[in-house]
């Protein structure tokens, strides 16, 4: 098992778990979303292992078309779709959106738009992979684990930016 270090940052829209692993961060929630990791408490505090994390936040809140390089990341879970979904989310580049379909098809799986739903929905590293960028099949803004209105701050905050 590896070992997890914690922090939480302060962000316009809420406080802020991160989590990293030796290898690179591994986690970004907001306090009380869904899917809110179990067993957080356990984490050891460890500010200066997520300052990449911290930075790259603080980059994407001031100017959110030109934050920092993304810190290294280390998957801790997901299965290999989820990943895939994972990795299709970190090309959405800011101010742009796809629907969950267009994402299964990307992935070669054109019907798996509630499986890629499912995937985004447990996407464990919010923001830095975002998955707020995905949006239903007609635009609508549907499901973020971190609520809906934080999903439609961060749209209009990109698209200001």
């Amino acid at each position: 098992m590896k070992t997890i270090y914690k922090t939480t940052w302060q962000s316009p829209l809420g406080l802020i778990l991160l989590a990293a692993t030796e290898r690179g961060l591994c986690g970004c929630w907001f306090i009380g979303q869904k899917h809110f990791p179990a067993g957080s408490d356990a984490w050891s505090e460890d500010v200066a292992r997520l300052q990449p994390a911290i930075d790259w936040l603080t980059g994407y809140f001031q100017n959110a078309t030109s934050p920092s390089q993304a810190p290294l990341i280390d998957w801790v879970g997901g299965t290999d779709f989820q990943r895939s979904v994972w990795s299709t989310l970190q090309q959405i580049p800011a101010g742009k959106t796809l629907s969950y379909g267009q994402i299964a098809a990307k992935l070669g799986r054109p019907a798996a738009s509630r499986a890629v739903g499912a995937a985004v929905g447990r996407n464990p590293i919010s923001l830095i992979v975002p998955c707020h960028r995905v949006v239903g099949g007609n635009g609508s803004l549907t499901g973020y684990a971190g609520g809906l209105e934080r999903k439609q701050w961060l749209l209009a905050h990109e698209k200001a930016g």
